[in-house]
Protein backbone atom coordinates (compact mmCIF):
# COMPACT_ATOMS: atom_id res chain seq x y z
CA UNK A 1 0.00 0.00 0.00
CA UNK A 2 2.97 2.58 1.40
CA UNK A 3 4.63 1.36 -2.11
CA UNK A 4 1.74 1.96 -4.64
CA UNK A 5 1.56 5.64 -2.65
CA UNK A 6 4.91 6.41 -3.05
CA UNK A 7 5.23 5.80 -7.00
CA UNK A 8 1.57 7.66 -7.21
CA UNK A 9 3.42 10.12 -5.28
CA UNK A 10 6.76 10.52 -7.20
CA UNK A 11 4.19 10.70 -10.62
CA UNK A 12 2.61 13.51 -9.00
CA UNK A 13 5.88 14.83 -8.81
CA UNK A 14 7.24 14.63 -12.11
CA UNK A 15 3.67 15.43 -14.06
CA UNK A 16 4.61 18.97 -11.47
CA UNK A 17 7.87 19.08 -12.44
CA UNK A 18 6.76 18.81 -16.31
CA UNK A 19 4.31 21.80 -15.73
CA UNK A 20 6.65 23.98 -14.15
CA UNK A 21 9.50 23.67 -16.87
CA UNK A 22 7.30 24.46 -19.58
CA UNK A 23 8.33 27.26 -21.70
CA UNK A 24 6.26 30.27 -21.17
CA UNK A 25 4.70 31.82 -23.96
CA UNK A 26 6.28 35.47 -26.24
CA UNK A 27 3.64 37.77 -25.60
CA UNK A 28 3.77 40.29 -28.62
CA UNK A 29 2.75 44.08 -28.69
CA UNK A 30 2.00 44.93 -32.23
CA UNK A 31 0.61 48.20 -33.21
CA UNK A 32 -0.32 49.33 -36.61
CA UNK A 33 -0.25 52.70 -38.34
CA UNK A 34 -2.87 51.40 -40.58
CA UNK A 35 -6.40 50.52 -39.04
CA UNK A 36 -7.53 47.92 -41.24
CA UNK A 37 -4.58 46.62 -43.89
CA UNK A 38 -1.97 45.57 -41.44
CA UNK A 39 -3.94 44.95 -38.26
CA UNK A 40 -6.42 42.13 -40.30
CA UNK A 41 -3.20 40.59 -42.11
CA UNK A 42 -1.29 40.06 -39.03
CA UNK A 43 -4.40 38.50 -36.66
CA UNK A 44 -3.97 35.85 -39.06
CA UNK A 45 -1.34 34.31 -38.63
CA UNK A 46 -1.28 30.91 -36.71
CA UNK A 47 -0.52 32.79 -33.13
CA UNK A 48 -2.41 31.91 -30.26
CA UNK A 49 -4.63 34.82 -29.50
CA UNK A 50 -4.05 35.06 -25.63
CA UNK A 51 -0.45 36.25 -26.62
CA UNK A 52 -0.81 38.45 -29.10
CA UNK A 53 -2.39 42.00 -28.96
CA UNK A 54 -2.84 43.85 -31.98
CA UNK A 55 -3.65 47.20 -32.35
CA UNK A 56 -4.31 49.51 -35.89
CA UNK A 57 -4.61 53.06 -34.12
CA UNK A 58 -3.89 55.30 -37.30
CA UNK A 59 -1.42 57.35 -35.97
CA UNK A 60 1.94 58.21 -37.84
CA UNK A 61 5.43 57.74 -37.25
CA UNK A 62 6.20 59.31 -33.72
CA UNK A 63 3.33 59.71 -32.68
CA UNK A 64 2.54 56.38 -33.61
CA UNK A 65 5.67 55.53 -31.33
CA UNK A 66 4.55 57.67 -28.41
CA UNK A 67 1.14 55.87 -28.29
CA UNK A 68 3.09 52.56 -28.74
CA UNK A 69 5.62 53.27 -25.47
CA UNK A 70 2.39 54.30 -23.94
CA UNK A 71 0.50 51.07 -24.51
CA UNK A 72 3.58 49.15 -23.41
CA UNK A 73 3.62 50.33 -20.18
CA UNK A 74 0.74 48.77 -19.22
CA UNK A 75 0.84 45.68 -19.77
CA UNK A 76 3.72 42.64 -19.81
CA UNK A 77 5.19 42.31 -23.32
CA UNK A 78 8.15 40.67 -24.58
CA UNK A 79 8.29 41.86 -28.13
CA UNK A 80 7.01 45.24 -28.73
CA UNK A 81 6.54 46.39 -32.33
CA UNK A 82 5.71 49.02 -34.43
CA UNK A 83 4.14 48.43 -38.16
CA UNK A 84 4.68 51.76 -40.00
CA UNK A 85 4.61 53.52 -43.03
CA UNK A 86 7.91 56.12 -44.69
CA UNK A 87 5.23 57.44 -47.21
CA UNK A 88 5.79 61.23 -47.43
CA UNK A 89 7.12 61.79 -44.37
CA UNK A 90 10.47 63.60 -44.75
CA UNK A 91 13.68 61.78 -43.77
CA UNK A 92 13.88 63.96 -40.55
CA UNK A 93 10.34 63.16 -38.93
CA UNK A 94 10.48 59.40 -40.29
CA UNK A 95 13.95 58.57 -38.99
CA UNK A 96 13.43 60.61 -35.65
CA UNK A 97 10.67 57.65 -35.31
CA UNK A 98 12.86 54.59 -35.98
CA UNK A 99 15.31 56.29 -33.45
CA UNK A 100 12.55 57.28 -30.34
CA UNK A 101 11.44 53.58 -30.87
CA UNK A 102 15.10 51.88 -30.90
CA UNK A 103 15.88 54.26 -27.68
CA UNK A 104 12.36 52.11 -26.02
CA UNK A 105 12.99 48.72 -27.33
CA UNK A 106 10.41 48.96 -29.76
CA UNK A 107 11.15 46.62 -32.71
CA UNK A 108 9.86 48.41 -35.96
CA UNK A 109 8.05 46.53 -39.57
CA UNK A 110 8.51 49.72 -41.63
CA UNK A 111 7.52 49.69 -45.36
CA UNK A 112 9.68 52.52 -47.70
CA UNK A 113 7.17 53.70 -48.95
CA UNK A 114 3.94 51.74 -47.82
CA UNK A 115 3.37 47.74 -46.49
CA UNK A 116 1.71 46.89 -49.67
CA UNK A 117 5.70 46.57 -50.79
CA UNK A 118 5.47 43.58 -48.08
CA UNK A 119 2.31 41.67 -50.34
CA UNK A 120 4.25 42.66 -53.77
CA UNK A 121 7.71 40.98 -52.74
CA UNK A 122 5.55 37.27 -52.28
CA UNK A 123 5.28 37.89 -55.79
CA UNK A 124 8.08 39.39 -57.26
CA UNK A 125 11.73 40.92 -56.20
CA UNK A 126 11.32 45.10 -56.75
CA UNK A 127 14.47 47.13 -56.41
CA UNK A 128 12.91 50.35 -58.07
CA UNK A 129 11.34 52.93 -56.10
CA UNK A 130 6.91 53.24 -57.62
CA UNK A 131 4.35 55.28 -56.08
CA UNK A 132 1.91 53.61 -53.70
CA UNK A 133 -0.57 53.58 -56.44
CA UNK A 134 1.37 51.47 -58.47
CA UNK A 135 1.59 49.24 -55.69
CA UNK A 136 -1.95 49.29 -56.15
CA UNK A 137 -2.23 48.82 -60.04
CA UNK A 138 0.41 45.91 -59.55
CA UNK A 139 -1.15 43.86 -57.08
CA UNK A 140 -4.91 44.42 -58.90
CA UNK A 141 -2.81 42.33 -62.23
CA UNK A 142 -0.86 39.74 -59.78
CA UNK A 143 -4.25 38.76 -57.77
CA UNK A 144 -6.29 38.71 -60.66
CA UNK A 145 -8.86 40.82 -58.80
CA UNK A 146 -8.98 44.92 -57.52
CA UNK A 147 -7.12 45.15 -54.45
CA UNK A 148 -8.45 46.25 -51.53
CA UNK A 149 -6.49 47.49 -48.24
CA UNK A 150 -9.30 45.69 -45.91
CA UNK A 151 -9.18 42.44 -47.77
CA UNK A 152 -9.66 39.89 -45.12
CA UNK A 153 -7.87 37.03 -47.30
CA UNK A 154 -4.41 38.43 -47.91
CA UNK A 155 -2.82 36.59 -45.29
CA UNK A 156 -4.37 33.01 -47.20
CA UNK A 157 -4.15 34.42 -50.72
CA UNK A 158 -0.19 35.22 -50.25
CA UNK A 159 0.68 32.38 -47.25
CA UNK A 160 2.25 29.64 -49.99
CA UNK A 161 4.36 32.36 -51.45
CA UNK A 162 5.55 33.79 -48.01
CA UNK A 163 9.05 32.21 -48.47
CA UNK A 164 9.68 33.77 -51.61
CA UNK A 165 8.88 37.21 -49.70
CA UNK A 166 10.89 36.94 -47.03
CA UNK A 167 14.26 35.93 -49.17
CA UNK A 168 13.48 38.74 -51.31
CA UNK A 169 12.95 41.16 -48.67
CA UNK A 170 16.24 40.37 -47.30
CA UNK A 171 17.91 40.68 -50.47
CA UNK A 172 16.57 43.86 -51.11
CA UNK A 173 17.78 45.00 -47.73
CA UNK A 174 21.17 43.48 -48.41
CA UNK A 175 21.66 45.99 -50.77
CA UNK A 176 21.76 49.00 -48.70
CA UNK A 177 24.78 49.80 -47.39
CA UNK A 178 24.90 51.36 -45.06
CA UNK A 179 21.57 50.72 -44.09
CA UNK A 180 19.42 54.21 -44.55
CA UNK A 181 16.26 53.61 -43.61
CA UNK A 182 14.50 56.93 -44.72
CA UNK A 183 16.21 56.55 -47.98
CA UNK A 184 16.25 53.23 -48.78
CA UNK A 185 13.04 53.05 -51.49
CA UNK A 186 12.24 50.47 -51.99
CA UNK A 187 12.94 48.73 -48.50
CA UNK A 188 11.36 46.75 -45.69
CA UNK A 189 12.00 44.80 -42.08
CA UNK A 190 7.87 43.75 -41.87
CA UNK A 191 9.36 40.30 -42.81
CA UNK A 192 11.36 40.05 -39.27
CA UNK A 193 8.13 40.26 -37.48
CA UNK A 194 6.78 37.76 -40.00
CA UNK A 195 9.36 35.47 -38.65
CA UNK A 196 8.51 36.27 -35.37
CA UNK A 197 5.18 35.38 -35.43
CA UNK A 198 6.38 31.81 -37.37
CA UNK A 199 8.35 30.87 -34.33
CA UNK A 200 4.88 30.79 -32.20
CA UNK A 201 2.38 30.03 -34.25
CA UNK A 202 0.59 27.15 -33.22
Amino acid sequence: MSSNRGRTESRRGYDQRRVNTRPLRTRFLIVCEGEKTEPGYFKSFRVSKAVVDIRGLGYNTRSLVEKTIEISNTGQYDQVWCVMDKDSFSDEIFNAALQLAKNNDIQVAYSNEAFELWYLLHFHYYNTGITRQQYIDKLDGLLGSPYRKNRPDMYDLLTTLQRDAIRNAENLLATYVPSQPARDNPSTTVHLLVQELNKHSV
